[in-house]
């Protein structure tokens, strides 16, 4: 079963076309990134699922149901852009009114439990303005997983915060599904922290889905490569052309792409008066295959 099945989603605003004919699969249990530069349709997209907008064409379920079913829509939390709470009462009270809102049984102890979950039990009695960003982004989680949801929608929650708060919300985001069985749609810009819990993603352009794939099917999307730096770049490059396969320049450095070992390299230059100054293994990440994907370039 999928959590998520959208097919030729469609949204105009006056002439302008938000969605043109969106496809998107995100199956139960995955924390799948949806990714796109501004303007792609991806807050179109999560507004839509979340109820927050209607599309002009196209059809969406939720665990097999459809999206007007209320029994699912009640099972969707949902964080767009920034939660909204008072600022001058406490994180407790602000999740109280919201629990009172949802008509919540054992408000106390639903409040105790997602505060847990958020890692935010010690800041409880806080006023909200008080809180750092990373504090009110797990605030605004805490909010949405009131109701114990199977569905999360998050806009941008990483997008400012430093790197505790980024470990911290990695942290949550897996917790939430391994623990709990909740299934997470996650839109970043921010790719290398997207690349460190995602399970699926998938890749929107121009209000279409130009790319869908699991962790595994990037992985082996992505190939490592030796990365090397000699005096004379023009001339190592040539030289290492004649033995390997795939050589490019970039970034200062030259990739060789089909060597076996390092050492291999550094013998065959050694053996041919080049000395290597830097060396070293690395492998293409999600930034780099997005950015490839964009620009059309091939992806091996």
């Amino acid at each position: 079963m999928n959590a998520i099945e959208i097919k030729n989603l469609t949204k105009n605003f006056g002439e302008k076309q938000a969605l043109g004919g969106l496809n998107m699969t995100v199956p139960v249990g995955s924390i799948y990134g949806f990714i796109g530069e501004n303007g792609s349709g991806k807050s179109t997209t999560e507004k839509i699922i979340c109820g927050l907008m209607h599309a002009n064409g196209g059809e969406i379920k939720l665990f097999d149901r459809p999206l007007s079913d209320p029994d699912v829509r009640a099972k969707v939390g949902v964080l767009i852009e920034s939660p909204g709470c008072f600022p001058n009462i406490s994180v407790w009270n602000n999740l109280m009114l919201q629990a009172a809102n949802l008509s919540i049984e054992n408000p106390e102890q639903e409040v105790a439990k997602v505060l847990k979950m958020v890692r935010m039990e010690g800041s409880a009695s806080n006023k909200y303005k008080n809180c750092s960003l990373g504090m009110k982004q797990r605030i605004g989680i805490a909010m949405a997983l009131l109701g114990n949801p199977v569905l999360l929608v998050l806009d941008e929650p990483i997008n400012g915060l430093d790197a505790d708060g980024m470990r911290i919300m990695r942290e949550v985001l897996v917790d939430i599904t391994k623990t709990y069985s909740c299934t997470v749609l996650v839109s970043s810009h921010i790719l290398g922290e997207l690349e460190k819990i995602a399970t699926h993603y998938g890749i929107i352009r121009g209000g279409k889905m130009i790319k869908e794939m699991t962790a595994a099917e990037l992985e082996a999307n992505c190939p490592t490569y030796v990365a090397l730096k000699a005096k004379d770049m023009e001339k190592t490059k040539k030289l290492l052309e004649r033995k390997f396969d795939r050589v490019v320049e970039e970034n200062e450095y030259i990739r060789v792409y089909d060597a076996e070992k390092p050492e291999q390299i550094v013998k065959y230059l050694f053996d041919n008066k080049i000395t290597v100054s830097e060396i070293k293994t690395d492998k293409i990440n999600l930034e780099e295959y997005y950015i490839n994907l964009m620009d059309n370039k091939e992806v091996k």
